[in-house]
């Protein structure tokens, strides 16, 4: 491992690419400390800690705590994230967007623009969004036009700020700058969450209990992130066989490939889509002050919210808990629908002279395709259900209540393979041994 390392620092590129990665990473964990001018923070930390809760904590977990904070980064990627999906869902229905998307190169930097703009209009909103309530609640030190103005200004530019970072990172570092950004938020918060396990399940019990409690934490924390990494390398490779061709007098095809069909298809989206459903009207409720108290509507929020999940003074809430399962499985297969077109690959096998062994070019390589595609997404829905709900089980049934989850773990991992992996690339065209070999 030590020798790899020594490899790959010896390679300028690789080294200047690391280096600028980390340092643009101290610049983002920097501004996630600046406050943003004009906000009470006193005030907004106990608005905070009395409304807080798993709804909060999760957009906290993706903002690195900087939400919290109420620093310049509060936004921080969550508008470009928010709009890359809207942009990728777009393209299904709007012809031009399809269109730009088959393009190539020039097609994918109009979308990456559109998708810039997208990402600061978002953050307008959604900054005017918070400023306007803050004031309202008197979080703001002055409840006045120059103050919203300079709250809104000072959003907005911070998470333009970041998405510029995230694409220097991509083009001069190493990885995808955005999702590293992300990665290195969610990092951010395990010592707060290790520390808050420490103190409620291992500081102050009896050495044998604390020993015990140790063991457990740990072996569930491993447990979740092997499965993770399963789950995020396991595939289905199907074998193509592409017919031999003679063109004058040298002879093409004849070699065997297969279509890798990854289990995890959508990987975290399906999750962020059926998390922000199941939150959204929690989130709502709780920035206009009203909980619902005892009426159907307040059963039904707390029924939204996982921390009531698997708790065993209130067990009807569980409930929720099915609500989403069929939300995260709903969302697995809608995601790969539209990033995923069967017919098309099939059509494109033809054209080349490729088949699948056993099956008949055209439609029925298609109808084969699907098939197999519907069987490999419910095993990775499900697996996605698993990670997910192991720490929402364990914060329902003994209130380990930490910011990361199944969701946090499933994109530490997939981007710190991802990283490697690219790492691993640049290495292996300089003859050295990689990270993953």
């Amino acid at each position: 491992m030590f020798e790899t390392v020594r490899n790959a620092f010896k390679i300028k590129e690789i080294r200047n690419g690391i280096i600028f990665t980390l340092l643009m990473l101290v610049v983002v964990r920097l501004g996630c400390q600046l406050p943003v001018p004009g906000i009470n923070r006193d005030f907004f930390a106990q608005w905070f800690s009395q409304i807080t809760g798993d709804s909060f904590n999760f957009f906290n977990a993706f903002t690195g705590g900087s939400f919290e904070n109420m620093s310049l980064f509060a936004l921080n990627i969550t508008p470009y994230i928010t709009s890359s999906i809207i942009i990728q869902l777009l393209t299904i229905a709007i012809p031009a967007l399809e269109e730009m998307q088959k393009e190539g190169e020039e097609g994918r930097k109009r979308l990456v623009s559109i998708t810039r703009y997208v990402t600061v209009g978002l953050a307008l909103i959604e900054s005017l969004a918070m400023a306007i309530g803050f004031g309202r609640s008197g979080i703001l030190e002055n409840y006045n036009a120059f103050n919203v103005i300079m709250v809104v200004c000072t959003l907005t530019a911070g998470s333009a700020f970041l998405m510029w970072i995230g694409e220097q990172i991509t083009e001069y570092g190493v990885g995808n700058g955005i999702s590293i950004v992300l990665t290195i938020n969610i990092i951010s918060r395990i010592p707060d969450d290790m520390t808050s396990l420490f103190t409620m399940f291992v500081s102050g019990r009896p050495i044998a209990y604390a020993i015990l409690n140790a063991v457990i934490i740990i072996a569930i924390i491993l447990v979740t992130v092997v499965l993770t990494i399963l789950l995020n390398d396991a595939e289905r490779r199907i074998p193509v066989q592409y017919a031999k061709k003679m063109q004058g007098r040298k002879q093409y095809g004849g070699n065997s490939t297969y279509i890798p069909l990854k289990v995890n298809t959508g990987n975290v989206i399906p999750i962020i889509f059926a998390s922000s459903i199941m939150q959204f009207p929690v989130v709502i409720s709780q920035l206009l002050g009203k909980s619902g108290g005892t009426s159907v509507w307040g059963h039904i929020l707390r029924a939204l919210s996982t921390s009531n999940w698997f708790n065993a003074a209130t067990p009807v809430y569980t409930i929720g808990a099915l609500v989403y399962i069929l939300l995260v499985i709903f969302f697995a297969y809608f995601y790969t629908s539209i990033t995923f077109n069967p017919l098309e690959i099939a059509d494109n096998m033809k054209k080349q002279g490729g088949f699948i062994p056993g099956i008949r070019p055209g439609k029925p390589t298609s109808d084969y395709l699907t098939k197999i595609l519907n069987y490999i997404i419910f095993i990775g829905a499900v697996g996605l259900v698993i990670v997910a709900m192991i720490p929402i089980f364990f914060n329902g049934a003994f209130n380990a209540n930490v910011s990361f989850g199944g969701t946090s773990l499933i994109i530490i991992v997939g981007v710190i393979l991802e990283t490697l992996k690219q790492i691993e690339s640049k290495m292996v065209v300089r003859n050295y041994k990689g990270f993953l070999s």
